[in-house]
């Protein structure tokens, strides 16, 4: 029989590719560490005495925590902003960036946009995603944790595929045709055209925003969104409105009486807005500036 210390001793041992899993399934670090805790706990209550490969059945453990997380998310209209975007602090640059360094962070497949994508999967599809194409786990150890034969396991990730692909979120592709969508929405938004915003946003759009003083706020669909828009405005005439990449996605810095407003980040499918990521927390982009252009 094996006991809590050899258990331990192989948690600690996996621990990296576990968070890793967890951490790209789930796009937070801090629910990340919670599956963690809670897979630990399943872990320890069940009989490992005879399995034999540890690794993969703990990341099968993992996996099943942070389907039950996504599926709770159903349940809840607030959500955590660090779904959309890294652990390490906002970065912004020059919307035609190419210097090694910020072509590495927009290369990193944790970054921004991907999780704004994966984030419009179904639980099932998210889950089978990732774990085939991020962490080359077989369909036929797939399929039991989503709870579907193999066939429908492949299907899945195949959906989920298509989506990430359709979303076009390599660094330098069609970041021209990305960036005139996103102009025509900030010129819309700036005028109020109501109108002109139904045209650029997708009917299913989702807008998140984080103030920091209440919990973040979603708005779904092309009409609450534009109504939104033409409410603010992106700050008023008075505000200045920068072309930044926000970790990587196209998006906008805007400033008003000298000191950041809001930083955006969009998501782009078919020429039409899908997602927008808004943060307005002054201690989170407070020290901000606009970037110089390269």
């Amino acid at each position: 029989m094996r006991d809590h210390d050899w258990l331990a001793a192989r948690f600690d041992e996996h621990r990296a590719h576990l968070r890793a899993v967890a951490h790209r399934i789930l796009g937070s670090a801090a629910e990340a560490d919670d599956a963690l805790q809670e897979a630990w706990l399943r872990a320890r209550a069940a009989d490992a005495g005879e399995v034999d490969n540890v690794g993969g059945w703990l990341t099968t453990i993992v996996s099943r925590v942070c389907l039950n997380m996504l599926r709770s998310r159903g349940t809840r209209r607030e959500e955590a902003l660090d779904r959309y975007e890294p652990d390490a602090a906002m970065v912004l640059a020059p919307d035609d960036a190419v210097d090694p360094e910020h072509e590495a962070l927009m290369a990193d497949s944790v970054g921004l946009a991907l999780q704004v994508v994966l984030e419009t999967l179904t639980p099932a599809e998210r889950l089978a995603f990732v774990l085939h194409d991020m962490f080359a786990v077989p369909f036929e150890e797939v399929a039991p944790i989503v709870g579907h034969s193999t066939a429908a396991a492949r299907q899945l990730a195949s959906r989920a595929r298509r989506r990430v692909r359709g979303a076009d979120l390599s660094p330098r592709a069609d970041r021209a045709r990305r960036r005139r969508v996103v102009d025509a929405f900030t010129a819309a938004a700036r005028h109020g055209d109501f109108d002109a915003l139904l045209t650029v946003l997708d009917p299913e759009v989702v807008l998140r925003v984080e103030t920091g003083s209440a919990p973040v706020r979603v708005e779904r669909g092309a009409t609450a969104v534009a109504g939104q828009a033409t409410r603010f405005r992106l700050g008023g005439p008075a505000a200045e409105v920068h072309p930044v990449l926000v970790d990587g996605a196209s998006g906008l810095l805007v400033v008003k009486d000298g000191r950041p407003y809001s930083v955006m980040a969009f998501s782009v499918t078919d020429d039409r807005v899908t997602e927008i990521a808004v943060v307005s927390d002054p201690e989170r982009i407070g020290g901000l500036r606009p970037p110089a252009s390269g």
